[in-house]
């Protein structure tokens, strides 16, 4: 019965992708044939499929070069059929209504509907263009966190970041840009939450250069990071490897007594993509047992879906995951899937402080739009 279940929800989703794209299709096509008569039908099917299947290429044993083309092609892909889905939808809709209230003519003039074409795809162009302009960029923003009953009196400055996903388009480069951003901050402590991985450790294009970059991230007291859901699978062990070659300490539920006065934990995601070679997220309570509870507690936990299960006993949860939502309408989505799936939050005026980052790097698609990627400065202070 489960088995059936599962083919039944593969084929419903099959078939709604395989609508979507003939209808984003089709209304391409009427468009550009209106505009340039004569296109020719079986060669257009026959791109738009194998611009479809590119993310199939990029699994195949082929030179690197034709991977990494389908990769670009495929990633950019992702974000035409959401844009152009959503508009196509929108202007169908403007066109019924139109008809409706019998301010457009019927029988539907063919230009009306050429034109209403041509729009949806200069806007899905101009929002492509404008989403990777956005995600190169890379935002600051900051939080005073004040703590009762510990001895932070000078403070402590921490750095989060989250979500690199090296491997990734574009995530190589943008790495420079958050080591050089962490570096003018002069953080006590950074703190990586998780996805520095893009699930495939092999599709890091220059890893030495990206270990020289990690290694010269400055800090007081150094650099930490806890595992992701994308930070698992085969190629485990190579990234673990990769972490002790940046000089980036990993937590894997362990914690680290930093400068005498904070306890900084980091936590196995419980759903990694392909495992994290047998090791398994130990209960919260088994940590706490083993620490000083006289100390500040600073949990890194890279999906905030879990941050239910702290209690007082933790201070500061620092989390990533959600990227809030990347894209538009992706953040109405994240923000009703999570309890908080972006920015500062406390549930109590007893419950863990929370900070959530929107990450630095992007998954699937090279875009951010309604979203920003960022570096969070986090000042945690003890009350009188």
């Amino acid at each position: 019965m489960r088995i059936l279940r599962m083919i039944v929800i593969v084929l419903l989703v099959l078939s709604i992708f395989g609508g979507a794209n003939y209808y984003i299709a089709r209304r391409v096509y009427q468009s550009l044939n209106a505009m340039f008569s004569g296109i020719n039908v079986k060669v257009y099917v026959i791109l738009y499929i194998f611009i479809v299947l590119t993310i199939m290429i990029t699994r195949l044993p082929l030179p690197g070069f034709i991977r990494t083309a389908a990769g670009w092609v495929s990633a950019y892909w992702m974000g035409v059929f959401v844009y152009a889905l959503l508009l196509f939808l929108a202007a169908d809709l403007v066109l019924l209504l139109g008809g409706i209230v019998k301010i457009i003519p019927r029988p539907m003039p063919q230009t009306v509907r050429m034109w209403s074409g041509a729009v949806v795809i200069l806007l899905t162009a101009g929002v492509l263009a404008y989403g990777t302009f956005n995600a190169a960029r890379l935002k600051h923003v900051s939080y005073d966190i004040w703590i009762e009953g510990h001895s932070l009196n000078e403070g402590m400055k921490i750095a989060l970041v989250s979500d690199f996903h090296l491997g990734a388009l574009r995530s190589e480069k943008k790495l420079e840009a958050v080591v050089k951003g962490l570096n003018s901050l002069e953080p006590d402590i950074v703190c990586i939450a998780g996805d520095i991985f893009d699930n495939d450790y092999s599709a890091i294009r220059a890893p030495d250069k990206a270990i020289d970059l990690l290694k010269s991230v400055k800090s007081t007291y150094g650099v930490y990071a806890c595992m992701g859901n994308h930070d698992g699978g085969s190629t485990y062990g190579e990234m673990v490897r990769f972490l002790e070659q940046s000089g980036v300490r990993l937590l894997n539920d362990e914690y680290e007594i930093v400068n005498d006065s904070l306890i900084l934990i980091g936590r196995l995601d419980s759903s990694p993509i392909g495992g994290f070679n047998g090791e398994s997220r130990k209960d919260i309570a088994d940590i706490l047992a083993l620490i000083d509870r006289e100390l500040s507690v600073v949990v890194m936990d890279h999906n905030p879906q879990r941050i239910g299960q702290y209690g007082e006993g933790i201070d500061l949860i620092l989390s990533g995951h959600t990227h809030k939502g990347q894209i538009f309408p992706g953040n109405l989505i994240t923000r009703a899937m999570y309890e908080t799936d972006y920015g500062y939050y406390q549930k109590g005026a007893n419950s863990p402080h929370v900070v959530v980052t929107s990450g630095t790097g992007t998954w699937g698609m090279p875009i951010r739009v309604g979203t920003s990627s960022e570096i969070v400065v986090i000042t945690l202070r003890s009350e009188e």
